[in-house]
């Protein structure tokens, strides 16, 4: 057989092996990377011959534990400016919607998203991104839905497309056509959504910008009308969907993610035992993101115990964006979904691994370690698994493996 390009020896592994026991661990390990692929994934003992003959580069884990990498699956992270003001507003009592109906909110990074040059937003987005890359980060999903306009749509997406290029990092790309309305449409809803699910909905396709698409249903955004046809017209140029659903209010948001077999659907604090059901039925993954909870102060909690009892795929995300989540910290968002949540550290490890990989339908890709998935991978000096979701803001990888980056560099360190 030919040599791997790098082989971890000494190691104890958090496959995430669905079924595989807690954590799929495996003890007295090692973990191999060919051509950007993983090429072993188990103990020690079965190496079939002597590390150092089987290998380019061997590396000494010393009893460290390695885990999938890390997949941040919602996130706004293409945008110009802040909202410092606004988070003073709120701790002066103001709530988001007042903030949003008083033209702050959404449309403030939509003024300032529609003035940046494309450069201007790769350098304040690769900023964020190296953030989370620096927590353990392989693959990140990005939506558009602040330009609400074609061209500054198409600007976000393709600057998204850019930093995975420019990174080694996957990075996932989500056409949220349907984030807020304009002011320039106030009185012409149906023009905007017609827009929006048109000939925005088609550059989008014929430049091959989107992996998926999202939409916002809540009474301050869009109604379920006109997500549905939103998402009929997504559906007819193969584009999946995923939905900002049931965050402030019950609208129906995860039956409607469920009868498009979405995705994902996202935020779902306010979701009721029907739509749970439904999206237990569809396969769709519930996406939970603790750090709008948090920066919202909500004290509505996501239905953990109802997702759980119908077996629904639990994922968890920072939702970075600048209003309501200014987060760039993957790890400390496992531990707010621990600690606000009450999910066990092995649902959350699970939920920025395997199931984050399903939200984005990479399930078969990546988000384990399994042979013939690519060698997305990060190294922790931790004793065991919990301590990811334990430490706050003080947790860096030892080394972080982007499949992208391995296989194009054949690279003799991991990237």
């Amino acid at each position: 057989m030919s040599k791997w390009d790098h082989l971890w020896i000494n190691a104890r592994l958090a496959t995430m092996r669905d079924g595989a026991g807690p954590y799929g661990a495996i003890e007295d390990a090692a973990l191999a990377d060919k051509g950007g692929r993983i090429a072993f994934a188990g103990r020690m003992s079965d190496l079939p011959g002597e590390p150092s003959n089987l290998a380019t580069r061997v590396m000494d884990a010393q009893n460290q534990w390695i885990t999938p990498g890390l997949i941040d699956c919602h996130t706004h992270l293409v945008f110009a400016g802040n909202r410092s003001e606004e988070f003073e507003m709120r701790l002066a009592g103001k709530s988001y919607e007042a903030i949003a109906k008083a033209g702050g909110g959404i449309m403030s990074t939509v003024r300032a998203t529609r003035a940046a040059s494309e450069d201007e937003l790769y350098a304040q987005s690769l900023s964020r991104l190296h953030g989370l890359l620096k927590g353990g980060v392989t693959t990140v999903e990005i939506k558009s839905g602040y330009g609400l306009d074609e061209a500054t749509e198409l600007r976000m997406l393709r600057v998204a497309r850019k930093l995975g290029q420019q990174t080694g990092l996957r990075v996932r790309t989500t056409y949220l056509g349907l984030h807020a309305l304009p002011p320039e449409y106030a009185s012409k809803r149906a023009d905007f959504v017609n827009l929006m699910s048109g000939p925005v909905l088609r550059a989008i396709a014929d430049e091959g910008l989107a992996d998926a698409v999202d939409a916002y249903l809540e009474g301050i955004a869009f109604t379920a009308a006109e997500v549905e046809r939103f998402f009929a017209a997504a559906a007819a140029l193969g584009l999946p969907a995923k939905l900002h659903a049931d965050q402030l209010s019950d609208t129906n948001g995860a039956a409607l993610a469920a009868k498009f077999r979405a995705l994902s659907a996202d935020h779902i604090e306010y979701s009721d035992p029907a739509g749970i059901a439904a999206m237990a039925q569809a396969g769709t993954v519930a996406v939970l993101l603790p750090g709008a909870f948090f920066v919202l102060r909500e004290t509505r909690k996501p239905p953990v115990d109802l997702l759980r009892r119908h077996g629904v795929p639990i994922a968890v995300a920072t939702d970075c964006n600048p209003g309501t989540s200014p987060v760039v910290s993957l790890p400390t968002t496992m531990s707010m979904a621990c600690t606000l949540f009450g999910l066990t550290p092995e649902e959350v490890l699970a939920g920025v691994t395997r199931n984050a990989a399903r939200a984005l339908g990479l399930k078969d890709e990546t988000g384990t370690l399994e042979v013939g998935k690519a060698a997305d991978y990060v190294v922790w000096p931790i004793t065991r698994p919990a301590e990811l979701c334990y430490w706050i803001g003080t947790l860096n990888p030892s080394a972080v493996a982007c499949s992208a980056a391995l296989a194009a560099a054949n690279a003799s360190t991991p990237a």
